[in-house]
Order: C-alpha cells, then sequence, then structure tokens
C-alpha cells in the first residue's frame, strides 16, 4: 500500500497542530509567570464569586446573548441577497422583505416584552 498520496492530509494536519500548539508552548516557556492573589481569584459574568456555586442569579444574561446571535445570524442573511439582488429579480427581494418583516415583529416582540431591558 503506497502513501504518498496521503502526504498532503499529513502536512495538513502536522501544520495545523503544531500552529495550534506553537504559540500556547512559547507563551508559557517565555511568558512572564507572576501569580498572586487577584490573578488566581476565580470570577464570573463581572462580579465577585459569592455563596454557593448552585445559586439562583438572573438568566438575563443568557437570554441576551442568545437574542444577540439569532439577530445577528439573520442580519448575515442580508449580506448574500444584497450580492445577488440583480439575479434574483423582484421575487429574491419580496421574499427578503417578508423574512426582515418576520424579523422585525421578532424584535418588536422581545422589545414589549422588556427582554432587552437591563432593569
Amino acid at each position: 500500500m503506497e502513501l504518498q498520496p496521503y502526504l498532503p492530509v499529513i502536512l495538513f494536519i502536522l501544520v495545523g497542530v503544531a500552529v495550534g500548539v506553537a504559540p500556547q508552548l512559547l507563551g508559557f516557556v517565555f511568558g512572564p509567570n507572576r501569580p498572586d492573589v487577584e490573578k488566581n481569584s476565580p470570577y464570573e459574568c463581572g462580579f465577585e464569586a459569592f455563596e454557593d456555586a448552585r445559586m439562583k442569579f438572573d438568566v438575563r444574561y443568557y437570554l441576551v446573548a442568545i437574542l444577540f446571535i439569532l439577530f445577528d445570524l439573520e442580519i448575515a442573511f442580508l449580506f448574500p441577497w444584497a450580492v445577488s439582488l440583480r439575479d434574483i429579480g423582484m421575487a429574491g427581494f419580496w421574499a427578503m422583505m417578508v423574512f426582515l418583516a418576520i424579523l422585525v415583529v421578532g424584535f418588536v416582540y422581545e422589545w414589549k416584552k422588556g427582554a432587552l431591558d437591563w432593569e
């Protein structure tokens, strides 16, 4: 069995591993290592950890993150649509208008429900 056809794949894997491991190894070897109390203190969500790890906290952090990802991904559909607008014609234009209308309805719903308010 000849392994020559697999040489590009093996090289690709080796280069990928080297690109992933080399910077970490260089940082570990040559980087400063001066731990102190502040560097080793745990933190989460921008506030000091207190009480039990199983305590209840506000779910709005997750909700805002999910809404951002949702609307951000939907807006990403506008770029290919804008590039190919001449090719898809009026049918593509009106299909995107329906898509944007549904997006706006969802955004207004979230706004009215108070999902975007911090207080």
